[in-house]
């Protein structure tokens, strides 16, 4: 899939609402994940309860993959120029993966006061 540009990167609230697709809120730090690959069944609203109702909150859970969450979000960082990690191929190794493999350095002894 294409990653879009820039300009059809921003979107209004509206257009969120209608198609799918991963957002990210800068201000709040919301993701928002619009997904219109599943069906309900209908006859559910058709209740009075539910008449003239433009939304319905189906469950307090996130059912995401989280591991595909965390590698879109990070693809997108890593797309931007000047962001951290931005020059970063799939192939490197992340920054700060070589820590472990150094040994520590010497502690330092301070000599107490005479």
């Amino acid at each position: 899939m294409a990653e879009p540009d820039a300009e059809t990167r921003e979107v209004e609230l509206e257009e969120l609402l209608v198609r799918p697709g991963t957002y990210f809120n800068p201000q709040t730090e919301v993701v928002v994940v619009v997904d219109d690959s599943t069906s309900i069944d209908q006859e559910i609203f058709d209740m009075e309860e539910y008449e003239g109702v433009d939304w319905v909150r189906i469950s307090d859970d996130v059912p995401v993959d989280e591991d595909a969450l965390d590698t879109t979000l990070q693809r997108f960082q890593t797309s931007k120029p000047g962001a951290l990690g931005a020059d970063v191929s799939d192939d490197d190794e992340p920054i700060g993966a070589d820590l472990d493999d150094e040994e520590p350095p010497p502690p330092v002894i301070e000599e107490a006061p005479e």
